[in-house]
């Protein structure tokens, strides 16, 4: 009799080790199959494409994460505004044509871009955004001053 406990007992061990091994294994397989699963759940579907902006900053490549992206029609329609993710990135699905992409920060020159949508297929727009004013902002800022010099000028000042 103790000659069968032994065998159990070394049996249960080996039950054990079977069990770790086959968690382990169906760990990973999972882990894998949603490694590969993953890509194809953001792909566009296949009526629409997908724009993504990756916005950085110019000067270190860091990524801007509490930027505005702003997506209009070529006629400046807002259709959405986006937030970066944690990598700086922004992305949405969109019928395929032309469409206007703003980012804009607080501390940087707002950027603007032309982009054409294709359907069933991803557009990444790189932006990266320097230090300063928008140029906009720079060209109101040239015409104020250019008013004022004029207005000054006229009174002989």
């Amino acid at each position: 009799m103790e000659s069968l406990g032994k065998r159990l007992a070394s049996l249960n061990v080996s039950l054990s080790g079977a069990q770790t091994v086959i968690a382990l294994t169906a760990g990973i397989v999972s882990i894998l199959g949603a490694l590969v699963a993953v890509p194809g759940y953001f792909k566009p579907s296949p009526d629409k494409g997908q724009i993504v902006t990756v916005i950085q900053e110019a000067k270190t490549d860091k990524s801007i994460r509490d930027a505005t992206v702003e997506i209009m029609t070529a006629q400046n329609a807002l259709i959405t505004t986006l937030t970066p993710n944690f990598l700086g990135k922004a992305r949405h699905s969109l019928e395929e044509g032309q469409y206007r992409v703003r980012v804009s920060h607080p501390k940087f020159a707002a950027e603007l871009r032309q982009v054409q949508v294709i359907r069933g297929e991803t557009t990444e727009i790189k932006v990266r955004l320097r230090s300063g004013a928008s140029a906009p902002l720079r060209q109101a800022e040239r015409l104020i001053d250019e008013g004022v010099g004029a207005i000054r000028r006229m009174f002989g000042q």
